[in-house]
C-alpha cells in the first residue's frame, strides 16, 4: 500500500491507538492527576512517577536529576509511538521536534550571554537534527538543517547569528516552527487533520495572544513593537481575509489596567477576573495557566473520538506534554516547599 501524502497503514494507525491508550492510561491525567495531590516532598513525587527508578539524591541533585527525566520520559514515550510508523508524517514529527525547538533557544541564549556549558537538551534519536555536540560552535550545530536561517550569510561573519536579541530569536523560532506545523496539517487527508486543524489553530491564537501580554506587561513594549513578533498565519476557508494574529492585534489596544474594556474580546474568559476595579491589571502567568488548561481540555475531550484517524495521535502528544509540564511545575514547587494542592491550584488544573 502506498504512503504518498501523508496516508498510512491502517495497521500502524491500529497499533498506535492500541499504544496511546495504554501509555494514557498510565499517566497522570484526568483522575489520575489527583494522586499528585498527596505528595509533600520531592523524593515522594520521583517514587510516585519512576516506582522502579527512583534516586536516592540530596534534594537540590534530586530536583534537576528528576526534571531532567520528566522530559525524557516523555520524549521515550512520544517516540514509542511515532517510530511506529514506517514512514511517520511530518506533522507527528514536527511535535515531537518541538523539544529540539525548545532546546535549541537555551542553546542559542546561553551561547549569546557568553555561557561556556551547554543547556540540557532532549535526546530525539533519529528525529534529532541539531548537532548539539559541536557545542558552542553555532554554526556547525545547525548548519545544513532547516535553523539554518539564523545564520547571518553576509558580511565578515558568515557564521553570525543574525538575530540581536533572545526575544527575536524566540520570535524567529516560534514562527519558524509554527508555519511548519501548519503547513505540514495540509500534507494530510482531510480526515486525519480535522481536530488537529482546530487544536493547532487555537493554540496560536492563544500564544500570540500571552505573547501579546508578555510583551506589554513584562517589557512594556508599544503595540507596534509587538506585531513584529506575532505568528501570522492566514486562515483558509469561511474566515479567509483572516489570520492567526487576529485575536493578538486586537487586544494590543486594550488597556492593561480595565477589566470591562476587554469584553468584546474572544478569550476574555482567560483572563485573570480578581480585583475587577481599580486595582485590576491583566496578568500573563494567569492567562498562559488558563489557555494551557483549555488546550489540555480539547485534547483530552478529542482523544479518543476518532480512533483510527492521525488525529488521536496528534492529542496523544498534546496530553503527554501537558502532563510533563504538570510534573515539571510540581516538581519546582516542592523544590521550594510548597505543597502539590497549592501548586496545581495556582496552574488552574482540573483533574
Amino acid at each position: 500500500m502506498s504512503l504518498s501524502r501523508g496516508r498510512t497503514r491502517m495497521g500502524e494507525r491500529a497499533y498506535a491507538y492500541a499504544k496511546t491508550c495504554g501509555i494514557i492510561g498510565k499517566s497522570f491525567i484526568g483522575k489520575r492527576m489527583n494522586r499528585l495531590m498527596s505528595v509533600s516532598r520531592l523524593s515522594e513525587l520521583d517514587r510516585l512517577v519512576f516506582p522502579d527508578s527512583s534516586r536516592d539524591l540530596p534534594e537540590k541533585e534530586l530536583l534537576v536529576d528528576l526534571e531532567d527525566r520528566l522530559i525524557e520520559r516523555a520524549v521515550d514515550s512520544i517516540i514509542s509511538v511515532v517510530r511506529g510508523f514506517s514512514k511517520p508524517p511530518e506533522l507527528l514529527t514536527l511535535l515531537l521536534r518541538s523539544y529540539e525547538y525548545a532546546d535549541l533557544k537555551s542553546a542559542l541564549v546561553a551561547s549569546m550571554e557568553g555561557d561556556k556549558k551547554l543547556p540540557a537538551h532532549a535526546d530525539l534519536g533519529p528525529f534529532q537534527t541539531v548537532r548539539f555536540n559541536a557545542w558552542p560552535d553555532i554554526e556547525a550545530m545547525i548548519k545544513g538543517t532547516s535553523f539554518e536561517f539564523l545564520l547571518d550569510k553576509t558580511g565578515d561573519s558568515p557564521g553570525r547569528l543574525n538575530q540581536d536579541s533572545g526575544i527575536s530569536l524566540q520570535t524567529a523560532l516560534d514562527r519558524h516552527y509554527y508555519n511548519a506545523l501548519w503547513k505540514s496539517l495540509f500534507a494530510l487527508p482531510l480526515n486525519d487533520r480535522q481536530t488537529a486543524k482546530k487544536i493547532l489553530a487555537e493554540e496560536i491564537s492563544l500564544r500570540n495572544s500571552g505573547w501579546v501580554l508578555r510583551l506589554r506587561v513584562y517589557y512594556g513594549m508599544t503595540a507596534d513593537a509587538v506585531r513584529h513578533h506575532l505568528i501570522d498565519i492566514p486562515v483558509t476557508g469561511k474566515k479567509s481575509g483572516h489570520t492567526l494574529a487576529d485575536e493578538a492585534i486586537q487586544c494590543l489596544s486594550f488597556p492593561l489596567d480595565h477589566y470591562e474594556a476587554w469584553n468584546s474580546w474572544r478569550w476574555k474568559g482567560f483572563l485573570n477576573s480578581d480585583s475587577r476595579d481599580m486595582h485590576w491589571k491583566a496578568d500573563p502567568r494567569h492567562f498562559q495557566n488558563a489557555a494551557s488548561m483549555h488546550l489540555y481540555r480539547l485534547a483530552r475531550h478529542h482523544f479518543r473520538l476518532r480512533p483510527f484517524s492521525l488525529d488521536t495521535v496528534f492529542c496523544f502528544i498534546k496530553l503527554k506534554q501537558f502532563e510533563e509540564d504538570v510534573l515539571t511545575s510540581c516538581s519546582e514547587g516542592l523544590g521550594m516547599s510548597m505543597p502539590t494542592g497549592d501548586i496545581v491550584s495556582l496552574l488552574g488544573v482540573e483533574p
